[in-house]
């Protein structure tokens, strides 16, 4: 998890770590300068500065520990800050007494002081601190000057002249110092504090994409310019059932074979486009997808971006609704013609039942009016089931027990010769009450029962079954041979049949009666090893009755 530090705590850390770095360069000076120049001193005999100058730089060292200890304990880093250059003014101006004042070679040590307050400190003070440096400078050699510094061993013969030039051209420098540092400071500590900042917008930007692609539910994977699979965020994984693990590094064309070329191959934006991806679960979905060139910070180029979703669901709906658009524009279109063609039918089977009352014709001639009445006969019932298909009746539910209706079914049909060899079972979770139309429903059971004993060719198992759980579901199943996968599509549509003697209205007639109960019915293969219908039925509150 990404760490953010308020601006209290940046501010601190950035303290304690200039300070630091104050202190190793502070010390790498001292030894380098004053542990130099005692060693001259020392070996140009001038042995009566030496022991000072050794003095001083233990001091810088002991101070130099004692701050480092202290450091981490320490939370006012600005107040040591100030103390620590206060310290370094009176430590430079005791080096500058010890050798000589005017005549000291380390009177540019103020400078450095100043320099460090410029980043320590604020520019206010580091003006503060240029003014400190000429006030301690400009007393030393005032008391130079006046002789009063002989008790301490200090004396010089120079002109006069030579004080006041020193200390003109001293605080010049101290004040220039300080202007000149004290800006490049601030335009310093300006770029840092813009650096931290950007540092923390990009830290943020990053965080806050991850956990957009963490959550958004779309899948996002990249795919680098040699075709391997980068990324690929937790919504990839739901859909695709693969972990990042399994495809990292993978070629897509192995995760992906179907749609690999319009990852790796043609390199194209596609704006959208479908295609057929299978699942480990040995399913086949539809996944729509959208890719885009991926490109770094830099403009370089990081592959191809693809965004993906099932629409597998979507399809299936889609396929729903044009079927049945595709039925109801069948349905009033046949229901106009089916009326058209009864009333001249009913003329015909009319006028041949006249002509057979005739006792003068022919035994030939009566028998083909038989054959014409009971065709015609035959003829109007197709039209009455069709019409039932086209124009199906409101529902009137009321309240069902499902156990009761399918026992009743099961004794209906165990007395029907076409069930004699077939092992009918009742499969209920109780209690299980179902709103639906009684007289529509027992249709569509024994229809879709009819229809199983017929494709199990009179011998198998046929299980009814009902659930009454997020849906009400009502299962018919059977261990025939199951309907063929180019079949199923086109089962429901009016007179589709796949046997010798069928209207094609059965299944067209059911559709349509669990249509009009606000339901779905779907299909698909048996455990059995047949064909399984599945009708799922809003649940709906007791009490509530519709009115034809």
């Amino acid at each position: 998890m990404l760490h953010q530090q308020n601006p209290d705590q940046r501010i601190m850390t950035s303290g304690h770590r200039s300070l630091v770095w104050y202190l190793i360069c502070r010390t790498a000076v001292i030894t380098l300068v004053l542990g130099g120049a005692a060693f001259f001193y020392l070996y140009g005999n001038l042995a009566y500065s030496v022991t000072p100058l050794f003095f001083l730089v233990g001091m810088s060292y002991a101070q130099a520990i004692a701050v480092a200890l202290l450091l981490p304990r320490i939370t006012s880093v600005w107040l040591l800050n100030q103390a620590q250059i206060v310290w370094d003014l009176l430590l430079v101006s005791a080096l500058i007494l010890v050798t000589g004042v005017v005549e000291s070679l380390f009177s540019f040590f103020y400078l450095l002081v100043i320099i460090s307050a410029s980043f320590l400190l604020s520019r206010r003070l580091t003006v503060l601190a240029a003014a400190s440096s000429s006030i301690l400078f400009g007393g030393l050699l005032l008391l130079q000057f006046y002789g009063l510094l002989g008790p301490l061993g200090v004396t010089s013969n120079v002109a006069d002249a030579v004080y006041f030039n020193s200390l003109f051209v001293h605080i010049v420098a101290f004040f220039l110092t300080a202007l000149l540092s004290g800006t490049l400071a601030d335009r310093w500590r300006r770029s840092e504090a813009l650096y931290q900042r950007k540092s923390i917008d990009y830290a943020e930007l990053e965080r806050m994409n991850r956990t957009v692609l963490a959550h958004i539910s779309s899948g996002v994977m990249l795919i680098n310019p040699q075709g391997r699979i980068r990324s690929f965020n937790s919504a990839a994984t739901e859909i695709t059932g693969l972990t990042l693990h399994q495809v990292y590094d993978a070629t897509a064309a192995e995760f992906f074979p179907e749609l690999s070329h319009f990852f790796v191959l043609e390199r194209r934006p596609v704006y959208r486009a479908e295609g057929s991806y299978k699942h480990p679960s040995g399913a086949h979905l539809s996944l729509g997808f959208t890719t885009a060139a991926a490109r770094g910070s830099n403009g370089e180029d990081l592959g191809t971006l693809v965004t993906f979703q099932d629409l597998t669901q979507l399809k299936q709906v889609e396929e729903q609704l044009k079927r049945a658009d595709r039925l109801a524009a069948i349905g009033r279109l046949s229901a106009g013609l089916a009326h058209e063609i009864r009333n001249p039918l009913a003329s015909i089977s009319g006028s041949a039942q006249l002509l057979c009352e005739n006792n003068q014709l022919h035994d030939e001639d009566q028998r083909l009016l038989g054959i014409m009445v009971k065709e015609a006969d035959r003829l109007n019932r197709l039209l009455s089931d069709f019409l039932t298909f086209a124009r199906p009746q409101k529902p009137v539910t009321i309240d069902l027990d499902l156990s009761i209706l399918l026992e009743e079914l099961r004794q209906m049909l165990m007395r029907d010769q076409r069930f004699s060899k077939i092992d009918i079972q009742i499969v209920v979770t109780r209690p299980c009450v179902f709103r639906l139309d009684r007289g529509q429903i027992w249709q569509v059971l024994w229809d879709l029962s009819i229809n199983a004993a017929e494709a199990m060719t009179g011998k198998g198992t046929l299980v009814l079954a009902a659930s009454d759980d997020n849906h009400q579901n009502l299962i018919v199943e059977d261990s025939g041979p199951g309907i063929a996968k180019a079949d199923r599509e086109r089962i429901f549509e009016p007179f589709f049949t796949t046997k010798a003697k069928g209207t094609g209205l059965g299944l067209s007639t059911v559709f349509a009666i669990v249509e009009a109960h606000g339901g779905s019915i779907e299909t698909g293969p048996s455990d059995l090893g047949g064909e399984r219908f599945v009708m799922s039925f809003p649940q709906q509150l007791r009490g509530e009755h519709e009115q034809p």
